[in-house]
């Protein structure tokens, strides 16, 4: 039995704040869109740690000339998922959760068929948006798999008296360390840098050098992790190799866009360090014509390089070339 394939203008994988801006714009200008979401609204904020507070201000988030209020300058996590939640309403975004893309294949006549697994779309043009904390630095080392190692933090409450190493020094790992000391976890980080981390926020940085130097969160730079056992980890330092009784491990190593799936749709990522997906800043459109990229995606490898305030024009910019073409 032939599956029947809904028609739409735009589709827009991922339904991240960029996804939701996209959408937006694309509903601004009278152009049909569905967002195609493989798990819940905002998804990688919605796993962010559940205390989580965001370094950019609530003004510099807002979307769609939604006002984003908050109780402090800085929102939380728990304020951001209700905000895009109201963002989605208020513009009534044709939007589908749990439903993940699995292909998108190109048509004889220049139209795209995307395929989730809930069903098949045909559409002139696809965006992007899928960001990168789905997909995290994996160590590949043995241990890895085992169930006290996780690359994502929630809550310090389970690690209260216990041996915690945190593996990274960026921002997420640092600002992870000081709320595991500060709630009672014995914390030792393994960094691969000579120190912390020069991008860690401003507030931050002095506070986890003063606690290292006061010997309250033991670090070891220019260290690497080898190997993750039930009880202990190993490292090594300078050449020698070092073990400590450990009872978690928190691989805060960073994250990365799905390579495999850009790949998988014909998108091509430049061969440096960065792997930056081709596409043209003025139109956000990648080597694939009618396949365009929105978001810290962008960035490749430099996770850093977009932020939710930064991306904002990337969604205009996919829409405004889009009219053209259609012009």
């Amino acid at each position: 039995m032939e599956i029947e394939q809904t028609k739409i203008d735009i589709l827009i994988v991922g339904a991240g704040p960029m996804g939701i801006a996209t959408g937006i714009e694309a509903q601004k200008n009278n152009l049909s869109h569905l967002i195609l979401e493989k798990g819940a609204l905002v998804n990688s904020i919605y796993h962010f740690p559940k205390n989580m507070t965001f370094f950019s201000t609530s003004e510099k988030l807002e979307i769609g000339k939604v006002p984003f209020m908050s109780i402090h300058d800085k929102p939380t996590r728990d304020e951001a998922l209700e905000y895009y939640r109201r963002v989605v309403e208020f513009w009534d975004l044709n939007l589908n959760y749990y439903e993940e893309v699995i292909n998108i294949e190109k048509q004889e006549d220049g139209a795209y068929l995307v395929t989730s697994k809930k069903g098949t779309y045909l559409t002139q043009y696809v965006v992007i948006a899928t960001g990168f904390y789905g997909n995290p630095n994996m160590l590949r080392i043995p241990g890895e798999d085992l169930d006290k190692v996780s690359h994502y933090y929630d809550n310090a409450h389970r690690f209260i008296n216990q041996e915690v190493a945190v593996i990274g020094a960026g921002n997420s790992a640092t600002q992870v360390a000081l709320e595991l000391h500060y709630k009672g976890a014995h914390v030792t980080m393994i960094v691969r840098d000579a120190a912390i981390g020069e991008n860690v926020k401003y507030w931050i940085k002095p506070n986890i050098e003063n606690r290292i130097k006061e010997g309250s969160i033991q670090a070891y730079f220019n260290a690497e992790l080898t190997q993750i056992d039930e009880d202990t980890v190993t490292f090594t330092q300078d050449n020698e190799e070092i073990t400590i009784d450990n009872d978690y491990v928190l691989a805060l190593t960073g994250y990365q866009p799905d390579y495999e799936f850009l790949s998988q749709i014909g998108v091509v990522c430049d061969t440096s360090e960065k792997k930056i997906p081709d596409f043209k800043p003025e139109s956000h459109q990648t080597n694939q014509e009618g396949i365009y990229i929105a978001g810290v995606v962008c960035g490749g490898l430099q996770t850093n390089t977009y932020s939710i305030e930064n991306s904002m024009e990337h969604a205009k910019k996919i829409i405004q070339n889009i009219l053209r073409q259609n012009s």
